[in-house]
């Protein structure tokens, strides 16, 4: 059978439909990387999206449950150049029949290089893919608040250790739970909307502000929540949780041309000048000129563009970054971030004891 993609510029994209009987709509976004389609699938960040891998051939090594981000895949459809139909190693699902078993839409035998050409024109664009000998099919746009739907609905505790940390829960990615977990933390996860009453009777060592879809500005009601737990306990954003720490300062985001999604991105740390490669996967920015009255200074930059990838507050044990420091797809060049939590928390309990 065959499927069209339909981008809101106009553009049409034809290609063979491999799996979902629905045509669906969203935010047609690529992501570069050559690998960790299995992560990308199953990234709450990309929750209603239409992802359109860049790699010529996808699905070569199949899907194994260890590799899953969570129990879902996210994307609202998957757009493919070559999709891998070849030997697949035992005990693992190949990814057409993973797409398909789960209902969700994927094209493949697409044009992805001018696909991609298009959107990195014109920028992130609104589409619809479906059957093609479905109806005509209206892009919606409206934009729809996709935290409550990939965030937790109630508490959950994991591991035992000596720093017990919260992690609010904007969407994450399960190896950002698991990195805390591997570094001797007790974590409970809660909801993003939890009330600042509730997590002080959890007695934390920390916060972690967690990744996650959407604009981050849709979560305003809860800045000055997120901002007085920032000051009262050692905290680390990450990706959405970065931007979030930022605004609820009294900082701005604004949404990037076609985002950065990958697991390639350079960037710098404005410290030591060093260069390293990050892992990516977001469509807002921390604007550096909304900065000043905050307390943060710009802790690491995009080499490509240069935009604001991390902040690090002046008084308070506060830190966050754009990109993702637990990989998962990606080099593991900042697993050190996670370090620094921890090291944060360990001072705290000092300072606490100190004054007891």
């Amino acid at each position: 059978m065959n499927g069209i993609l339909k981008l809101s510029n106009g553009s049409v994209f034809d290609g063979r439909w491999e799996g979902g009987e629905q045509a669906v709509s969203g935010e047609a976004v690529f992501f570069t990387g050559m690998t960790g389609y299995e992560e990308v699938l199953s990234d709450p960040s990309y929750k209603g999206q239409i992802v359109v891998f860049s790699y010529p051939l996808i699905g070569n090594y199949g899907i194994s449950a260890e590799n899953m981000e969570s129990a879902h895949i996210q994307p609202a459809g998957v757009i493919i150049a070559d999709g891998y139909s070849g030997f697949i190693p035992e005990k693992k699902t190949s990814l057409l029949s993973f797409l398909k078993s789960a209902g969700v839409p994927v094209m493949t035998g697409v044009d992805t290089r001018s696909l991609i050409q298009s959107i990195r024109t014109e920028g992130s664009m609104k589409a619809c893919m479906k059957p093609e000998s479905a109806g005509e099919l209206e892009l919606d746009n409206t934009v729809p608040f996709k935290v409550k739907e990939t965030a937790t609905s109630g508490f959950v505790a994991a591991g035992r250790g000596d720093y017990h940390v919260v992690l609010m829960d904007f969407g994450y990615k399960r190896s950002i739970l698991q990195s805390l977990l591997e570094l001797n933390c007790q974590v409970t996860v809660v909801p993003f909307d939890t009330p600042i009453q509730h997590i002080k009777k959890l007695n934390p060592d920390g916060i972690l502000f967690s990744n996650g879809p959407g604009d981050p500005k849709q979560l305003k009601p809860w800045f000055g929540v997120y901002k007085k737990l920032a000051e009262q306990y050692p905290s680390f954003g990450i990706c959405l949780g970065h931007q979030i720490l930022a605004l609820a300062f009294g900082g701005n985001t604004r949404k990037l041309k076609f985002g950065h999604r990958g697991a390639n991105h350079p960037v710098m740390n404005t410290m030591t000048g060093k260069v390293s490669m990050s892992s990516q996967n977001h469509s807002y920015v921390v604007e550096s000129d909304s900065l000043h009255k905050t307390g943060f200074d710009v802790s690491f930059k995009n080499v490509n563009d240069g935009s604001v990838e991390g902040l690090s507050h002046r008084s308070l044990p506060v830190f966050s970054v754009q990109f993702h420091p637990e990989a998962a797809p990606g080099p593991r060049e900042h697993l050190e971030l996670f370090h620094d939590f921890i090291s944060s928390m360990k001072n705290s309990q000092k300072k606490v004891k100190q004054y007891a």
